[in-house]
């Protein structure tokens, strides 16, 4: 009885109220509350966070249905052609966004993701290909997974392909029908009816009439949307209770999403662009299928990725993009990492070398402190007495600051900055000096710091733990061989830099120096300039002195701003 009482209310207009005003369910079965556009505050885990929510327009308190469990549904790739930096761009940020929710604030994030493996793409490109639409999707599915590894994107819990799953589409069809909410025509088309949910639609494009979609002349209005469109030659089918044909687009995200998650969702994720009217019918549909007015508390949305100076988004109909592969010949994936956390997730950003290079430049600014940090604590570089104590409170600061501003609708480019702050106090306090002069050292707070920023930087995706191990596997026995190189030159340096009257100060001042030995502090020099394009950068700091290696850009040679191991 309830189930019929509670059907009438979700789609009969209650009288006396306006569109935005709320009608709650007293259900406390596991489907969602009775609504109208307005967005309805969930019961539920209140995780302390805050979110920008495309429902709401407006930052929320992220509340969860289970303690502890976010469940996530996102819309995957259409896989007919290589994947792009566009797409890279929103599968990377939300992967931060992921990785921020589980690594720092504890919650268990259950990925689900949609690969759409039918499509009319996909079969326009079997036809110029010559082949089955089967063998392209399987091409281009395989490609994408390997750049989403490449770019270190933690992969779903569980892929699931729209070819697997037609019998489940086929199924949440024929309910949306029985719930009076689409309707099939004689042509073997099946449409969702949006006069069926009157004021309802609109969520994302305010109160307008968008164009609808082409198809039969027999909708009954302009905006119905495709749910199962009968077969023409040479296209793929599965047969149905409307014929042979094929899935509409939107209704494969609303069948898997239901079949993965049931009928509450926490948070659906995807580029601007799927916005209207992709993430709109999905909600129609979800929500006939239902019978609730909120399928999904939290729908976040990322900004386009555009080429500097083109006012239109990275997209491969426009053909103005850059592949992943191509990308990551010239630049690394924790380049590309801190490329994204520079802006703002649902910002749009100008993509551009130099861009890129500013994110390269942040990540060596960070290197440089660790590799100098390291030499501090062991002993290789000789620093004036430092503020430790001043240290120890920047470093609280920060930790602070980064879990205040990633709570803040995971405003990355805030944490970085603050990250970036403790290395520029810390380097402040690294200041090389000839002669100690008896100074109390303080190894404890840099080993803090580094470990803290690595750990951060490994929340992002940025490993800076495995960087010696990678130069290893990479360079096999060259390590030894420069450290064994150094420790010579070292030696040759101290009998270079010895003085006529018998002291030591570790000064490279010419003054006072043996003359027949500057050749061999020239020679030093030389050694040292010679080596740096090789990728063998070694540091003076008074009489000692440290190096590293730099590899490129995707670890198998020297060069790398972000790859690296040093002494």
């Amino acid at each position: 009885m309830w189930k019929q009482v509670s059907s009438l209310l979700w789609r009969a207009p209650v009288p006396g109220l306006s569109p935005a005003v709320t009608v709650r369910s007293t259900s406390h079965g596991p489907s969602c509350s009775v609504s109208g556009r307005e967005w309805v505050r969930p019961s539920g885990f209140d995780t302390g966070l805050k979110t920008f929510n495309s429902l709401s327009k407006q930052k929320e308190p992220l509340i969860l249905t289970r303690e502890g469990v976010a469940t996530w549904y996102s819309c995957g790739p259409t896989v007919y052609d290589h994947a792009h930096l566009g797409h890279a761009s929103s599968y990377v940020r939300f992967d931060i966004l992921q990785r921020i929710l589980s690594r720092l604030f504890g919650i268990t994030v259950i990925h689900a993701m949609v690969i759409t493996d039918i499509d009319d793409k996909i079969i326009r490109r079997s036809w110029e290909e010559n082949v089955s639409p089967a063998a392209v999707s399987t091409v281009y599915e395989d490609e994408f997974k390997r750049d989403m590894l490449s770019l270190k994107v933690v992969p779903p819990a569980v892929y699931l392909r729209v070819t697997e799953n037609v019998h489940h589409i086929v199924a949440f069809i024929e309910k949306i029908i029985r719930n009076g909410h689409a309707y099939a025509t004689k042509e073997g088309d099946v449409y969702f009816d949006i006069q069926s949910i009157g004021g309802r639609y609109g969520r994302f494009v305010g109160a307008v009439d968008p164009q609808g979609e082409p198809g039969s002349s027999n909708k009954r209005d302009p905006r119905d949307f495709a749910l199962w469109k009968p077969w023409k030659p040479r296209e793929p089918y599965w047969e149905s209770p409307w014929g042979r044909g094929r899935p509409g687009w939107h209704i494969e995200c609303s069948t898997i999403a239901s079949s993965m998650f049931g009928g509450q969702l926490d948070v659906h994720s995807g580029g601007i662009d799927l916005a209207f009217p992709h993430h709109e019918n999905e909600i129609a549909q979800s929500e006939a299928y239902h019978q609730c007015g909120q399928w999904a508390n939290y729908f976040l949305h990322s900004g386009h990725l555009h080429l500097k100076g083109s006012p239109e988004k990275m997209s491969k109909s426009l053909k103005n993009y850059i592949s992943i592969k191509d990308f990551l010949r010239s630049y690394s994936a924790n380049e590309f990492r801190m490329f994204c956390l520079l802006s703002k997730y649902r910002s749009a950003i100008d993509y551009s070398d130099s861009s890129v290079l500013e994110a390269r430049s942040t990540l060596d600014t960070i290197s440089t402190f660790c590799h100098d940090a390291q030499a501090y604590m062991k002993g290789q570089l000789q620093c004036s007495h430092v503020q430790e104590d001043l240290l120890w409170s920047r470093l609280a600061e920060t930790k602070s600051t980064v879990m205040s501003t990633l709570a803040d609708d995971f405003d990355t480019p805030r944490a970085i900055s603050a990250l970036m702050n403790l290395v520029y106090h810390g380097n402040c306090q690294l200041q090389p000096v000839s002669t100690p002069a008896g100074a109390a050292r303080s190894p404890a707070v840099f080993g803090a710091m580094v470990t803290y920023v690595r750990d951060v930087l490994d929340v992002f995706g940025i490993d800076l733990h495995t960087k010696e191990a990678e130069v290893l596997s990479s360079r096999g026995s060259l390590q030894p061989v420069v450290e064994q190189l150094t420790q010579f030159r070292s030696k040759v340096r101290e009998f270079a830099l010895a003085r006529r009257d018998g002291s030591s100060t570790g000064s490279p001042s010419r003054a006072g120096l043996h003359p027949d030995r500057l050749p061999l502090l020239k020679a030093c020099d030389a050694l040292r300039e010679d080596l740096a394009p090789l990728g063998v950068l070694i540091k003076d700091r008074g009489a000692t002195s440290t190096w590293e290696i730099k590899m490129s850009a995707r670890g198998q040679g020297p060069e790398d701003k972000g790859e690296e191991t040093s002494s």
